[in-house]
């Protein structure tokens, strides 16, 4: 642990953000100190929640010189500008996954970060989760041979949560392969090495009054000849929770009852203004928003549904509980003890660059590799083809 705590400043206090809380305030590593958001009743609380500064612009917020990283968790066509605008005023910066929307945009950011000497890191992806990183080892140890094939699924109401307008314009950086797919691609990413060679896809948007991906399937392709099917669907009424032993998504066990309660919650909206407003009201400062127990430690590690990785021999299946590994002669589970806090690998990765200026795996030519592959999907489905792809990296052991 350093010796002070990271001064972390905040550009967006929404979902993102909402969900990130739990670990920043857990974490002693981190001091919240300033923030900035449209919403003048998210600034308000985080001022008085936190004792911190708040500031009109992102422009302000980055030359706050009491601030030494800043958390970008704005609308994903805005990561790019805040990327660059925090790194001209020398501050590291955690962005917010997909980290753009284009590859002109990651260029930029990259550039923008190594001109001015300071680290990016690309998160939360689930690729971070304990659970995937503990696979990964396990392949990287060579007991169990290669991976030769992943098949990754899950299915979510995702589609059917209060979204703003931009969230289901896929121009603007909305919809499932913008917004899940950087998930469920960066976790086969890192479990197949990272070099994706091709990528032939399908998508479906299947609701008109939702414009835009709902649904993807994928065969991914890599370079050292193993392959990965991904399934995705926001559209669902099955709940993917329940191939995770019935925990969620945020690694709590799931609860039956709420099935189908935000499907109802968008039945009474009238206008994509209300349904902004019924997003922001779940959101920290809105009036429906209930905020953290900093003492409350999640039952288990976070996951993005099922994953199973064939190894040659051994199927290895990551889990929110640790990694069951189905052998040749026997099957058990490497067991992983529950997070004291969640999300923390985040924050190590931060912590690690900027104390000790160690080169996070989550950085920008690793998240650009990531959109890429989103990007071909799109492209993929598009032109029934496959895409070649040009810009991947390796995981960085």
């Amino acid at each position: 642990m350093s010796a002070a705590p990271i001064r972390l400043g905040i550009a967006g206090l929404g979902r993102a953000f909402t969900l990130m809380l739990p670990t920043l305030i857990a974490d002693p590593r981190i001091a919240l100190v300033a923030a900035t958001d449209p919403r003048p009743d998210a600034m308000a609380r985080f001022a008085a929640d936190f004792d911190a500064r708040i500031h009109p612009t992102m422009e302000a917020l980055a030359a706050d010189d009491g601030v030494d990283a800043i958390y970008i968790a704005t609308p994903h066509e805005l990561h790019a500008d805040h990327v660059v605008v925090a790194a001209a005023q020398g501050k590291h910066v955690l962005v917010e996954k997909p980290m753009a929307i284009t590859l002109a945009e990651c260029d930029r950011m990259i550039a923008a970060v190594e001109a001015a000497g300071v680290h990016l890191v690309v998160g939360h992806s689930h690729s971070f989760d304990r659970p995937y990183a503990r696979t990964r080892e396990i392949i990287a140890s060579g007991t169990f041979g290669c991976v030769r094939m992943i098949n990754a699924q899950y299915y979510t109401d995702f589609l059917y949560r209060p979204r703003r307008p931009e969230e289901l314009a896929t121009a603007r950086g909305g919809g499932a392969v913008f917004s899940q797919g950087a998930h469920q691609v960066d976790i086969v990413r890192l479990l197949c090495g990272g070099r994706v060679a091709s990528v032939r896809a399908l998508t479906g948007a299947w609701d008109a009054t939702r414009p835009t991906e709902g649904a993807y399937a994928a065969l991914v392709t890599f370079e050292n000849g193993a392959f990965a099917t991904l399934t995705y669907s926001g559209y669902a009424h099955f709940d993917g929770d329940e191939l995770c032993n019935g925990i969620g998504e945020m690694g709590r066990p799931t609860d039956p009852r709420r099935h189908g309660a935000m499907r109802r919650q968008l039945r009474g909206t009238a206008s994509a203004a209300e349904e902004a407003s019924l997003k922001n009201a779940r959101n920290y400062g809105g009036p429906a928003y209930g905020a953290p127990d900093a003492q409350a430690a999640p039952a288990w590690h976070q996951h993005f549904g099922l994953v199973i990785a064939s190894c040659d021999r051994a199927d290895l299946r990551p889990l929110p509980t640790g990694v069951m590994i189905y052998g040749d002669d026997d099957v058990r589970l490497d067991a992983l003890a529950p997070p004291a806090v969640p999300r923390v690998e985040v924050i190590d990765e931060l912590v690690h660059a900027i104390d000790e200026g160690r080169a996070p795996l989550h950085d920008g030519r690793w998240a650009r590799a990531t959109l890429e592959v989103c990007l071909a999907i799109l492209a993929s489905a598009r032109e029934r083809k496959d895409v070649a792809l040009r810009h991947q990296v390796g995981v960085r052991e």
